[in-house]
């Protein structure tokens, strides 16, 4: 038995199963955000569904926002309904449905199809998945102790980085084809008879990402423990917004939560926006194809594994802030890098690299150099995200949970159409997919010396806060 402890000094006992069923939505729910965003279906879009690749960029980047614009505006307000009726699953189960007949959709992307078509189907299963993900999210104050929150947190972060690595290499190694040879990377035929030139290698990891979630969000509906329903629908919508309301106001009090949000919505972008268009980058400038990009996905993800396990040891130690802190500055650093490396070149020129192509994966010294830049991403992007959720968990008592992880949705969306439409609107006016990736840094640097001032843990005066 595990004993749960809020912050307001509450207690009660949550079966093991229970935490270990609310572990597995990260792992249900991950494949989507690896496989589907960022690493073989968004660079399909882009390099694949249209002729210009800068064009293909700025249009995912506007989707992008577009789902950044609804999540922002509405996961607070359902919040504080959560919070009113009680229960989450149902929550959960609503917007279950929607991602997984988006996800099941995307078979229908074809090569010359409705690019409108296609973008409609990420934005509801974003949104979807964005809102289940705060529904999720705030049910952990309930089940864990604040002393656990940030080792539960980064393993339940790691296990779905674990899930995404393994539905990555089951495309490499099964079901993506070379669209040389026809065969996948272990020399087999595709399964099904998945032909690359028809796009089935990457739209089938829509209809894979829904089996997935149907089946591995189950263990959370049947094992964790829901709180008590409250009141009916109609009141709770009365009284959740009045509870947002109170909530806006509440914050001017506890002013660390609020450097925190104001923190993480800044630093957020830039994290959002990497995840989304690292992968769509990589595939513009080097010709990656799926096969190239699986790979590359699944390299990232066995370093995101081990720097999760390690940040929830790490967590537990120095704390959240500090981790989150340590995780911007790599990212900062990483995105630097691959911002400054392209064909011959990495360092903005400064290093001079060769452009022989020696054959097979990764052929070339500018390729090389962009997964090492990788690697850091991989280490630091669950931990940042992971840390964040724990500081905020360890912060407010499970039944304001949902309106202040509604907020912290807000937070992480609020301008979150901010960084992709940076990223679209110098790629339009420079025409430089680079140009418009650079971008990045200025939120992700803006955002590292704000968390600066915020303090730990979140109750504590600014003053002392600072660790």
């Amino acid at each position: 038995m595990s004993s749960a402890t809020s912050v307001d000094g509450s207690a009660s006992k949550v079966a093991q199963r229970g935490i270990v069923g609310w572990m597995f939505f990260d792992w249900a729910a991950q494949p989507f955000f690896t496989v589907i965003t960022t690493f073989i279906f968004g660079p399909y879009l882009v390099s694949r569904m249209t002729e210009d690749h800068a064009a293909g960029q700025a249009a995912w980047s506007y989707t992008i926002t577009i789902s950044g614009i609804v999540i922002a505006l509405l996961s607070p307000i359902l919040g504080a309904i959560a919070d009113a009726t009680g229960p989450r699953k149902p929550w959960i189960a609503i917007f279950a449905a929607v991602k997984i007949l988006a996800l099941a959709a995307l078979w229908y992307a074809t090569p010359g199809s409705s690019l409108v078509f296609a973008l409609t189907l990420i934005v509801l299963a974003t949104v979807a998945a964005e809102f289940s993900i705060v529904f999720n999210d705030s049910m952990m104050p309930g089940l864990v102790s604040p002393s656990e929150a940030g080792r539960i947190s980064n393993i339940a972060w790691g296990l779905g980085y674990l899930g995404g690595m393994i539905v990555l290499i089951i495309m490499v190694t099964l079901l993506a084809g070379s669209p040389n040879t026809g065969r996948t990377i272990l020399g087999l035929q595709p399964l099904f008879g998945l032909d690359p030139a028809l796009g089935e290698d990457a739209r089938i990891t829509g209809p894979i990402s829904a089996v997935w979630y149907l089946i591995f969000i189950l263990p959370m509906f049947l094992f964790t423990p829901d709180q008590q329903r409250r009141k009916p629908f109609a009141a709770a919508v009365r009284t959740g917004l009045g509870e947002i309301r109170a909530t806006f106001g509440e914050l001017k009090r506890r002013r660390g939560i609020l450097r925190f949000l104001i923190a993480r919505m800044i630093y957020q972008d830039g994290v959002n926006g990497l995840l989304a268009l690292g992968g769509t980058f990589a595939a513009g400038m080097f010709a990656w194809q799926t096969l190239e990009l699986g790979v590359y996905g699944i390299i990232l993800n066995v370093v995101a594994i081990g720097g999760c396990v390690f940040a929830g040891r790490l967590d537990s130690k120095i704390g959240s802030k500090r981790v989150v802190v340590i995780s911007l500055a790599l990212l900062t650093i990483a995105t630097v890098g691959i911002v400054s490396t392209g064909p011959g070149f990495t360092l903005f020129g400064w290093l001079e690299l060769s452009t022989t192509d020696h054959g097979g994966l990764f052929g070339t010294a500018a390729e090389k150099a962009y997964i090492l830049y990788g690697l850091l991403i991989g280490l630091a992007f669950g931990p940042v995200q992971a840390s964040a959720r724990s500081y905020l968990a360890r912060s407010v008592s499970p039944d304001e949970a949902g309106r202040y992880f509604g907020l912290f949705a807000l937070s992480g969306r609020a301008t979150a159409f901010t960084a992709p439409l940076a990223v679209a609107v110098v790629t339009t006016a420079t025409g430089s997919a680079r140009m418009g990736m650079a971008a990045l840094v200025v939120f992700l640097l803006i955002g590292l010396l704000a968390m600066l001032r915020v303090p730990y843990p979140a109750h504590q005066p600014e003053s002392q806060g600072r660790a």
